[in-house]
């Protein structure tokens, strides 16, 4: 055999076949090759295939046959190798086995700082087609017509990509994606959206956590616009998570609004407390889109006073009218406590006001003690 002619020949070469499939291969020799059909026998990515499956169809060609295909086991394709007696390789093929591509879904993007804009998806409800499979974002100025392809891929995940500039505000965007491999080609809904309509920020910044006097049950938090919401175009609203150090459960203030400050009341004396604050920025010019949260900021960690009730000590003997006084003060605590959570002005107020007393009454009875 001359050294560029080939040993043998598998045909089809490189098949792409749906799932279930089936397929019948042959492998040739060179009239020249000094080899029978008896002297060959076939694998499938490495594993010797049964000879109940082999077919003489001449001296020198022995084919194959393979029933009910799976999906291929990498994406380069299942290798079918047609080999010598000895174990010599004399050819292969690649066998692509899966599915056309789903329409891709779920299309999500958001901006950040108005900058830029980067935008997810899910590749269907199935998923895997055990092929190749090529997305593309492409996006649009509405009234413009000109495609555009996105081409940094993979910034958010598997399925993302990210448009670094160029973008234009006040100006609604169509957004697709395509996606093909061998099998085909599925291209997604069409997504409409304004890029001020999806902005988000970096986290509030300056995030101080500190004591209110002696109260031992509120902590004061407070924090710095992200730079991006000094533009005129939008308003914030925040919205503070906290939780002891010792637990994993975070517990959510809902009720910030767009001021810059909270209290936080009814938690533990004596205990560390990490705080987190997060923004979310709205166009002024009234968009009804809910609006993209920032990432949460690191966390900021303070603790509460201790308690000065003085331990093991007990109330002075008091008079039956002294004694429905402190039940009912420990009635007006419950209820204010209740309605002081979050960041309500006028519970903390009235809370403050009670708190103080009841501090510098423990502070009297224990100097009472004898």
């Amino acid at each position: 055999v001359s050294p560029a002619a080939d040993p043998a020949v598998i045909s089809p070469q490189d098949p792409t076949l749906l799932i279930g499939s089936s397929l019948v291969a042959t492998c040739t020799l060179s009239p020249d090759f000094p080899l029978k059909a008896e002297d060959l026998y076939w694998t499938l990515n490495g594993r010797r295939l049964p000879a109940a499956s082999y077919s003489a169809l001449g001296p020198s060609t022995l084919s194959v046959a393979l029933a009910r295909l799976n999906g291929s086991r990498q994406q380069s394709g299942d290798n079918l190798v047609c080999h010598s007696r000895d174990g010599g390789i004399l050819a292969g093929s690649c066998l692509y086995v899966g599915l056309p591509p789903e329409k891709p879904v779920n299309i999500t993007c958001w901006s950040k700082n108005m900058k830029d804009l980067t935008c997810k998806w899910a590749p269907g409800t199935e998923g895997e087609t055990f092929l190749h499979t090529n997305y593309t974002l492409k996006y649009k100025r509405r009234w413009y017509g000109q495609d555009n392809t996105c081409q940094e891929y993979h910034t958010a995940g598997t399925y993302s990509c990210h448009i670094p500039k160029d973008l234009a505000l006040f100006t609604p965007y169509e957004i697709w994606v395509e996606a093909s491999n061998r099998l085909g080609v599925a291209v997604s809904d069409v997504v409409m959206l304004d890029i001020l309509d999806v902005v988000t920020t970096d986290p509030p910044s300056d995030v101080h956590v500190s004591r209110v006097g002696d109260l031992e049950d509120q902590l004061s938090v407070r924090w710095s616009s992200p730079p991006a919401l000094k533009d005129f175009l939008f308003q914030a609203k925040y919205q503070i998570q906290y939780r002891v150090e010792d637990s994993s459960e975070w517990k959510v203030v809902d009720d910030v609004g767009n001021q810059t400050s909270c209290r936080l009341a009814g938690l533990r004396p004596g205990t560390v407390y990490f705080v987190q604050v997060r923004c979310n920025p709205f166009s002024i010019y009234g968009s009804k889109k809910a609006g993209i949260w920032s990432d949460w900021s690191n966390p900021t960690a303070a603790s509460t006073p201790r308690s000065e009730r003085v331990a093991g000590g007990c109330d002075p003997k008091g008079g039956e009218q002294n004694t429905t006084l402190r039940r009912e003060l420990k009635q007006f605590f419950g209820w204010v406590k209740k309605h002081a959570y979050g960041c309500s002005n006028l519970g903390i107020k009235l809370y403050d006001q009670w708190r103080v007393w009841l501090q510098k009454s423990h502070k009297t009875r224990g100097l009472a003690q004898p």
